[in-house]
């Protein structure tokens, strides 16, 4: 192998045995040693991508195979790396986001006894993802796939002895087999069609089958529509996609660095990069893009709409994802593939900010993560305020901030798409940014500013208990409930420098990776040659380049549009509901007391999954079991034969007495039925 090939090896195999040594011998190894060579791996994995990305950008790319892992009949099942400009970005993102999760939870998970366990799974969790976005082929997509989805298992519920979070793990893997069974099937289909799960290969012939109806029974779809549609349900599952949402908030049960990892640059960005590697066939089908743009602005509007009544700290910036992740799929059904993937790359950074900045306030709290407990907090830690600060505002896309420049691209590729549902779309993407400006600064100014309620805290978490409808507000990351709160009289202080430097260097990207980058990568060329879009039929892309005059203009543009002026709107009216007048909430909330219960409820989805999937599995098993278990094969097949042999062998017995005369009859009997049968049937 060369030495770029080598280096290609290196970028998933360092993480992976970072993984094995901090799981095998942490314990021998010590906290120290443990944190020290994850991070160094993790480190040298960074290091490799850049050195790989610059080589990209001189032009070198490659599509080979690593190993072949299995032979049947024609078809070859193999192991290699596709290294493009796409998978290049993604790589970076990956390393570098997981590089500050691991620095960060050094202070995080300080006191907490799993700590080299944690270690270890969250850097098999960053190998899983680059074997995902490095694949060359469906195969090794699926392992990545199936990987990510064990390890998010695995690290939801961390915290084992807890009921919440094994509710939780329970509830991400059981919800992502549903996804996972459409994706499943999608490969195979690409199996049966094209006889290969090479990508070149299945792109290179994808225009032949276009035409051809799909071999399944009582569906007359076309094939290249079947498959893309059963691959996007696989994305639905990954990417928290209604209606496949309801475990992504449930996520919040694990520990805070591992909510960053999974919203910011693994997980939940699998399904995203999934489709746009993909774009050759979805091109190919207007309903399959149709589909996934409709199921993306349901999934933006109506889950910013559950963030605006969420009181844990983490919830609402969970809510604030599934949104964003709504809007990166609204740009893949827009045919806006590169805009999908700009926003996936500067929500990565804000996202990891945001949910490291909590985990620093979660921190100063002692574990309180009720936002109603909090207050004030700005002058007692002013970088993780100002860090916070800068996430919210790049989250809202503000102008001049890297939200602001993937948001807007999106929302203007929705508005000159023609597909079907692409309406429905822009009025979702529309409403959704002054949905995502209130609750973001809800949160913030709660947080941040106002009155404090430290000592509530205290005496929450010693005295009376929460109301039902609070019982998930104060779910809190710590593996025991001695210290939960600040006591009377104690006031939170900034977190340590492990804590607070990935967030600095997490704001620099989130201020100004957008502005650098939005003219090669959306109008540019950046990724010619990883991404496919036929503009004849879908121009959205090219309205866009010729509109853009570079960066600086597209911002100044940017201050008299509508989505910056919703943006200001819903800012303005977090602040007067929550710092100037803060009875309005209340009394919109006894008012409108049906909307709020449907919110609070999260639109009975968590009701009616346990009533019909979980009452309805357990049901069945229930029957399956009295029925099937204890009456058809006990009752009937094991006990039953053994009655008939016993009643049969009771016959014999009396049968059997010795006497010759009694035997002699029953020859005689036999010989004349015998007979009669015989003269009967002639």
């Amino acid at each position: 192998m060369s030495t770029m090939e080598n280096l290609y090896l290196l970028v998933p195999m360092a993480p992976l045995v970072g993984a094995i040594i901090a799981g095998l011998f942490g314990k021998l190894l010590g906290r120290t040693w443990t944190h020290r060579t994850t991070i160094l791996l993790v480190a040298t994995s960074f290091v490799a991508s850049l050195v790989i990305f610059q080589d990209v950008m001189a032009g070198h790319t490659f599509n080979g195979t690593v190993y072949q892992w299995m032979t049947s009949g024609d078809t070859r099942f193999e192991i290699g790396f596709l290294i493009d400009r796409l998978s290049v970005m993604m790589m970076l993102v990956v390393t570098f986001v997981s590089l500050m999760v691991h620095i960060y939870t050094i202070g995080y998970m300080s006191e907490d006894a799993g700590y080299q366990r944690f270690f270890s799974y969250i850097s098999l969790f960053t190998f899983s993802m680059l074997m995902l976005v490095m694949a060359n082929n469906f195969l090794q997509l699926f392992f990545g796939w199936e990987a990510v989805g064990l390890v998010s298992y695995l690290l939801i519920g961390f915290w084992y002895t807890r009921p919440t979070a094994t509710y939780a793990n329970l509830k991400a893997f059981l919800v992502n087999r549903v996804g996972d069974f459409g994706f499943l099937l999608g490969i195979g289909l690409v199996l049966m069609v094209f006889g290969t799960l090479d990508y070149a290969a299945v792109f290179a012939s994808s225009h032949l089958f276009v035409n051809d109806i799909a071999p399944i029974p009582g569906v007359s779809w076309n094939v290249i529509t079947a498959i893309c549609i059963l691959l996007f349900i696989g994305a639905m599952g990954k990417s928290a996609q209604f209606p496949l949402h309801v475990w992504l908030p449930d996520s919040m049960e694990g520990p805070t660095p591992i909510s960053a990892l999974i919203h910011a640059a693994t997980m939940v960005t699998a399904g995203i990069f999934m489709v746009a590697r993909m774009s050759p066939l979805f091109e190919l089908s207007d309903a399959a893009l149709s589909f996934v743009m409709v199921i993306g602005a349901i999934t933006a509007l109506f889950m910013g709409f559950l963030g605006i009544i969420q009181n844990d700290i983490k919830r609402v910036v969970a809510y604030s994802t599934l949104s964003q992740l709504g809007y990166m799929t609204v740009a893949l059904g827009a045919s806006a593939y590169s805009v999908a993937i700009f926003h996936l790359m500067t929500h990565a950074f804000f996202k990891a900010l945001l949910f490291l900045a909590a985990g620093s306030v979660i921190i100063a709290m002692h574990h309180v993560q009720d936002i109603r407990q909090m207050g004030g907090l700005r002058k007692y830690m002013p970088i993780t305020w100002l860090t916070f600060l800068i996430g919210s505002l790049a989250l809202i896309g503000t102008p001049l901030l890297s939200g602001f420049y993937s948001k807007d691209s999106i929302i203007e590729a929705v508005e000159l798409s023609h597909l079907p549902g692409s309406g429905f779309a822009y009025f979702a993407v529309m409403a959704g940014v002054f949905v995502t400006a209130f609750y973001s600064f809800r949160l913030y100014f709660l947080v941040f500013h106002g009155e404090e309620h430290f000592g509530k805290a205290h005496a929450a978490a010693h005295g009376s208990k929460n109301t039902p409808q609070d019982e998930h507000a104060d779910t809190h990351d710590a593996q025991d409930d001695h210290h939960h709160g600040l006591a009377p009289g104690q006031k939170p202080r900034e977190t340590s420098w492990v804590v607070w430097m990935p967030l600095v260097l997490l704001a620099i990207p989130s201020m100004v990776i957008g502005y650098l980058t939005v003219e090669p990568m959306l109008f540019g060329d950046y990724f010619k040659g990883a991404i496919y879009i036929n503009h004849e039929l879908h121009t959205s892309m090219e309205e866009l380049k010729h509109e853009f005059h570079g960066a600086w203009a597209m911002t100044m543009h940017g201050l008299t549009a509508l989505p910056f002026w919703l943006a200001v709107a819903g800012v303005v009216t977090a602040w007067i509901f929550y710092l100037k007048m803060p009875s309005i909430p209340e009394m919109i909330k006894r008012k409108f007391s049906f909307i709020y219960t449907v919110l609070d409820n999260k639109y009975y989805f968590d009701r009616f999954n346990d009533w019909f999937f979980a009452s309805g599995a357990r049901m069945a098993s229930r029957c399956l079991w009295k029925f099937g278990d204890i009456k058809l094969i006990d009752g009937l097949m094991v006990n039953g034969t053994s009655r008939l042999v016993g009643m049969f062998s009771n016959v014999l017995r009396r049968i059997q007495t010795g006497y010759i005369y009694h035997y002699a009859f029953y020859m005689i009997i036999g010989v004349f039925l015998l007979l009669s049968i015989r003269t009967w049937f002639e």
